[in-house]
């Protein structure tokens, strides 16, 4: 420690910092948390599921898929859907006071609401929403150390720290191929991206830095291959606006 101390005090700063940067490469914070509420029986949602699938491999997005089951009774049962998934949807529309629940719809940085399968109102959305106070602004880390996964949450500026926010954590399976027998896709295999597939509330979030150790049990299972952590103003009834996010793969 004393010999790092001396170059970053010394004119031999510069190089030092560039080595530093080198062993340990900043890790560039997300700008969106995009959340697709699709159904299996949807003939609108493939091309939206096909979108959330581009939008997963861009590293400045973290795109979930969250399959509804209100569609079920059309002739086909969605084998993904859970029906907490139709229920964060509802609570949105809630806090919007609006009577928009439907699919595809995209929901940007717990913000905005767009068609799901219109892409350049998705970008619009994500654009729209950087501008916004506080949107994702809170750096977030989560990192897999054996049995544990360990999340880290900054301190939030003074200005924009909300009076209720809350730290969730969900396991995600990356890819799931569905072959879909009935109903208004039938004949088709559809490739669902980064699936909610457990959720767990880590804790609430005061605007100060804090961190949470969770053990991987309470999040692994079948298929599971990655973990979301996320900051998200407001409640699980009365979601607001997404405050800062991470990503770890699990395998």
């Amino acid at each position: 420690m004393m010999a790092w101390s001396g170059l970053l005090n010394g004119p031999g700063a510069l190089a030092a910092c560039a080595l530093l940067a080198t062993i340990c490469p900043a890790v560039a914070q997300p700008r969106a948390v995009v959340e697709l509420f699709t159904s299996q029986g949807c003939s609108s949602c493939p091309a939206a599921d096909k979108i959330i699938g581009d939008l997963a491999s861009d590293p400045s997005v973290i795109a979930l898929s969250m399959p509804i089951d209100y569609w079920d009774y059309l002739g086909w049962k969605d084998t993904l859907a859970d029906s907490r998934f139709s229920a964060r949807q509802k609570a949105y529309s809630a806090r919007r006071g609006d009577r928009d629940v439907y699919t595809p719809q995209m929901i940007v940085n717990g913000a905005m609401q767009v068609v799901g399968n219109d892409r350049a109102r998705i970008d619009g959305a994500i654009s729209d929403t950087e501008k916004t106070a506080g949107v994702m602004s809170v750096p977030v880390t989560v990192t897999l150390d054996g049995k544990q996964l360990k999340v880290a949450v900054a301190a939030g500026a003074a200005d924009v720290a909300p009076s209720q926010a809350e730290v969730w954590i969900c396991s995600i399976s990356k890819a799931v191929p569905i072959a879909i027998t009935r109903g208004e896709n039938r004949g088709r295999e559809v490739t669902y991206h980064n699936v909610v597939r457990t959720w767990l509330k880590v804790g609430d979030w005061t605007g100060q830095a804090d961190s949470w150790t969770v053990p991987i049990e309470n999040v692994a299972g079948a298929g599971v291959d990655a973990a979301v952590v996320y900051v998200q103003s407001g409640s699980r009834e009365q979601p607001g606006p997404m405050l800062g996010a991470a990503l770890t793969a699990l395998d």
